[in-house]
């Protein structure tokens, strides 16, 4: 048998999320360029992924596992991952979008019982299971100091993140063991943050940068955190190209406390990225 069940944080985020990404003032797309206006960046990023997963339901919230995606059901801690981002500048007026997707399977015969979605897939099981992510970042900023050398802003924006997880194996519901029981579950968390960037010249052709976002809040049922930071480093190797190397750290908390899913997702990626850039 299977269940599907889609979650999206209220209606209330969302709109506060649109609205950050309309009118707000939230960091530039990753890697952009002082001496152009336009640009667009296609990185390979190599994160360390750590996955944290629990999904009960209300009546059962004690019952539900604290699923190690990597460890229990042997997904990959490393992946190689595209992004892509661009971005323009119209004076101190910064906008830009980021996008990297995340798609992992395993198979594995557990060291342990575990519980998902109200199934219990017992110790020596084999079970296949899925995780599955899509990360936006659309932005819209301002620099309060730009010059040919330095542009340093404040900032709001928008993180749009869709999960898609499944389990399926032998297992039992409600003591009857029965054949083989498949779960999924999907939480699309549109969120709003706050932070600040960052871009320095220090030579002709060489530029640093950095970012940072941040957000911590609990509407009705939801308790979200992120943290989503960068820096890096990139060298013109010609007037509209360059080639540049970040360090990129995610951690992406989300709670959720209703009466068909009472658990959490917990996320983390960080690792270095090399990135050949556009701009014109």
């Amino acid at each position: 048998m299977e269940a599907r069940i889609s979650h999206a944080v209220p209606t209330r985020i969302a709109l506060l999320a649109a609205a950050s990404a309309t009118f707000g003032l939230c960091a530039p797309a990753s890697a952009q360029t002082l001496d152009n206006k336009y640009w667009i960046s296609a990185m390979a990023f190599y994160p360390r992924i750590d996955t944290d997963v629990r999904v009960a339901t209300a009546a059962q919230a004690d019952i539900g596992t604290d699923i190690d995606f990597e460890k229990d059901l042997a997904l990959d801690h490393d992946e190689i991952l595209p992004s892509f981002s661009g971005g323009a500048r119209f004076g101190r007026v910064i906008v830009g979008a980021d996008f990297y997707k995340l798609d992992r399977k395993g198979q594995i015969g557990l060291a342990r019982d575990i519980s998902f979605d109200g199934v219990v897939y017992p110790a020596t099981a084999q079970v296949r299971s899925g995780f599955e992510s899509e990360i936006y970042r659309l932005t819209v900023g301002y620099a309060f100091v730009q010059n040919s050398s330095v542009e340093l802003g404040a900032a709001i924006g928008a993180h749009v993140t869709r999960f898609d997880m499944s389990i399926s194996g032998q297992g039992s519901v409600g003591g009857q063991v029965g054949q083989t029981e498949v779960r999924r579950r999907d939480a699309l968390a549109p969120l709003p943050t706050i932070g600040a960037f960052v871009t320095y010249k220090v030579a002709p052709r060489v530029e640093l940068n950095g970012r940072f976002d941040w957000l911590s809040l609990k509407i009705d049922d939801y308790d979200g955190r992120l943290l989503n930071a960068q820096v890096g480093a990139n060298y013109a190797v010609a007037k509209n190209l360059a080639l540049g190397v970040a360090y990129r750290y995610v951690d992406y908390r989300l709670g959720i406390d209703k009466e068909r899913w009472n658990g959490r997702v917990r996320y983390k990626l960080h690792g270095p990225a090399v990135l050949l850039q556009a701009s014109f």
